[in-house]
């Protein structure tokens, strides 16, 4: 069963918890703070599967989730940071976040695409040892990995697209010009999924052409197959028309080229601005009228036009040539960047939320779920993102409740794993 979308929750590990222990051993005297750090959650990534050809394996197993990491323990040792979880893919795979829609990854590469981040782990009491606060009793829980609920979309990585209304020859041409073997039959809609073949024509010269379903009037508004499988041509860098000039089923061979290409910038205008080369298909079986008039209006419309016989392998080399030509001077095929979220972005969406200060020997500690998430995506190095914690700290009413609370200046204020001395 060929599947092409799902629907998945992946959750990365939390960071394993701050242990609070102190040092013991015989014959030394108050030893001190010895908790160790948490270890890392695991990250999530998607990888590429050459083996896979669709989402099927996603119908029937919806959540993954990570290892958490190990919690500290005492004599300074740090948790173990659990193993990244990998989730094979397709190829072409396009990952979405699916409440937003947004772009997480496009796996399309070798490389493991990075989509959920773990938690770090919490640090121990001994972090927060200082001259003036050595028995600290307190340690930090890990951060809690992200969670996603994204959509999977597998659009083929293909250089060429053939597009054209239901048996007017699309899987012949593909089964003449490479080794793909679909299914062949002399009614409509015998070609269920897309079909892949690669396409050489000498040592250096190859392209990878994808066979789309048929397309009828209204695809791109659910009618007929064809809407399911238009997602596959968006990738496409060239677009080969193929059309029914026989007549044999008495449709107009003009009307029909002007159909499919409605259909195909009703579904994405951007398909309609791709190249495209016209193929006069079956046309031992057309009449030489019938020729002349299909090939006046495609050439007025100013598009290569080859008139062909994939059954009796006629003109076919001519075509392949041109499309060779065509894609040498195409840039690669099109990839999907992530949509990254800024960091005033993702700290405003959290800004909202409640928070406590409590005092803990001398030491004002701020706590709050929305913080721990907020600090996760910061990057505290950068002056930037320290600048939109500050503001996200002043609007949401934390400094005024310091300063209700009695902080003077030189007091340490406590968030989460980072400790500063307070200036009003």
């Amino acid at each position: 069963m060929f599947i092409d979308t799902a629907a998945i929750v992946i959750q990365a590990g939390n960071g394993g918890d701050g242990a609070v222990s102190f040092h013991r051993e015989k014959y030394v005297v108050a030893g001190g703070p010895d908790g160790g750090d948490g270890g890392r959650g695991a990250d999530v990534f998607f990888l590429a599967d050459d083996h896979l050809s669709t989402l099927a394996d996603f119908r029937y197993k919806c959540k993954y989730a990570a290892d958490n990491g190990v919690n500290g323990s005492s004599r300074k040792k740090t948790g173990k940071s659990a193993e990244a979880l990998y989730i094979k893919v397709p190829r072409g795979t396009l990952i979405r976040e699916k409440e937003s829609g947004r772009v997480l990854a496009d796996v399309s590469c070798d490389e493991p695409v990075l989509c959920a981040r773990g938690g770090r782990g919490g640090w121990g009491n001994a972090r927060y040892a200082t001259p003036t606060r050595q028995a600290p009793r307190f340690a930090k829980p890990g951060q809690q990995g992200e969670r996603f609920e994204v959509t999977l979309e597998l659009k083929l990585l293909a250089d060429v697209g053939l597009v054209g209304f239901p048996n007017v020859g699309k899987s012949t041409l593909i089964s003449r010009v490479s080794e793909a073997k679909p299914k062949i039959a002399n009614y409509h809609f015998t070609t269920l999924i897309p079909n892949l073949g690669v396409v050489r024509l000498d040592s250096e010269r190859s392209f990878v052409m994808a066979d789309i379903p048929g397309l009828i009037e209204g695809a791109a508004g659910g009618a007929g197959l064809g809407h399911e499988f238009l997602r596959h041509v968006e990738r496409c860098r060239l677009i080969v028309h193929i059309v029914d000039v026989s007549g044999i089923e008495g449709r107009d061979p003009v009307e029909d080229f002007k159909i499919i290409n409605r259909e195909l910038r009703a579904f994405n205008p951007e398909l309609a601005e791709l190249p495209q080369i016209v193929a006069a298909n079956k046309s031992d079986l057309a009449t030489p009228e019938a020729l002349e008039a299909f090939g006046a209006y495609i050439n007025e419309k100013d598009y290569p036009l080859f008139t062909i016989s994939a059954a009796t392998n006629t003109g076919l080399a001519p075509l392949l040539d041109k499309i060779s030509q065509i894609l040498a001077q195409l840039p690669p095929i099109k990839r999907y960047e992530p949509e990254q979220i800024s960091v005033s972005e993702k700290i405003a969406s959290s800004s909202a939320q409640e928070f406590t200060i409590s005092i803990e020997d001398g030491v004002y500690v701020v706590e709050g779920s929305w913080l721990r998430g907020a600090l996760g995506f910061v990057d505290l190095e950068d002056y930037e993102g320290l600048q939109y914690l500050q503001r996200v700290l002043k609007t949401s009413g934390i400094l005024t409740r310091l300063e209700e609370m009695g902080v003077k200046e030189g007091d340490t204020v406590s968030i989460l794993d980072i400790e500063f001395d307070y200036v009003p």
